[in-house]
């Protein structure tokens, strides 16, 4: 909480100043001040008032960043509500960065089913992320009644391509990434014939904005990246309806 005291001083100051504020500008001219001093390679992709203290949040891509009514100031930072300790530019970002679920191509991963397999989700991992191999090795060995589909997201490496390829294209994809991830054991070299999604897939990442793995997406369209433990898993399946 020691990195947010920057911001909740400069909030207090931006609160100073809107005292005997006239009526507030539009977002519209906020976004007209701020888009060019924010330099020429840099959209803003809306302005919204928020109920802190008269700023305004200026969102560019699934980043969140604050300004004044003039386009002054510009805070980078996360905004606390220290009553409930809630991160709530954390939730704003969180909410911006859903996705619809059901337009996932689900047909370009790998599928495992796990107990009824009831429970959903996707899962971007590159075959040379540690993180991944670890996240498979504890997590997705632990958890269970879970169905959970594999994007071979290839973003580490031109390897990555070559390693994701030869699993894609092995009679059993499951068992050739599990053999990998878990085991260490590379896939046999696929045929040059055989077609893979790899490209559609990393089109489909940075569509969605993916630039680590592994980053996981559940039924209800929010995210959550990183190799995160059982219990984190868990809580968050807890709190989705699925």
């Amino acid at each position: 909480m020691r990195k947010s005291k920057p911001v909740l001083l400069l909030l207090s100051a931006l609160m100073a100043s809107c005292v005997g504020a006239e009526t507030p500008p539009s977002t519209e001219a906020i976004k007209k001040l701020i888009e060019p001093r924010l330099g020429t390679n840099v959209k803003v992709d809306s302005i919204k008032e928020t109920p802190y203290s008269g700023l305004y949040e200026v969102r560019i891509g699934s980043d969140i960043l604050y300004t004044d009514k003039t386009a002054t100031y510009l805070i980078n930072g996360h905004i606390f509500n220290l009553t409930t300790g809630a991160d709530l530019t954390r939730d704003r970002i969180d909410e911006i960065s859903k996705i619809a679920f059901s337009d996932l191509p689900l047909d370009k991963a790998i599928k495992t089913v796990k107990g009824d397999g009831k429970r959903v989700i996707a899962v971007f991992e590159d075959p040379n992320c540690g993180y991944c191999k670890r996240f498979r090795q504890t997590t997705l060995k632990e958890v269970d009644n879970v169905t959970v589909y594999t994007f071979l997201y290839n973003i580490l490496s031109d390897d990555s391509f070559v390693k994701s390829k030869n699993v894609w294209c092995a009679p059993d994809r499951n068992k050739a990434w599990d053999d990998w991830m878990v085991g260490g054991k590379p896939a046999p070299a696929a045929v040059a014939s055989c077609a893979t999604p790899n490209d559609e897939v990393l089109a489909l990442g940075r569509k969605l904005g993916v630039s680590g793995t592994p980053a996981i997406f559940f039924a209800d369209g929010s995210r959550m990246p990183g190799a995160v433990d059982i219990k984190t898993l868990e809580d968050k399946f807890a709190k989705i309806k699925q």
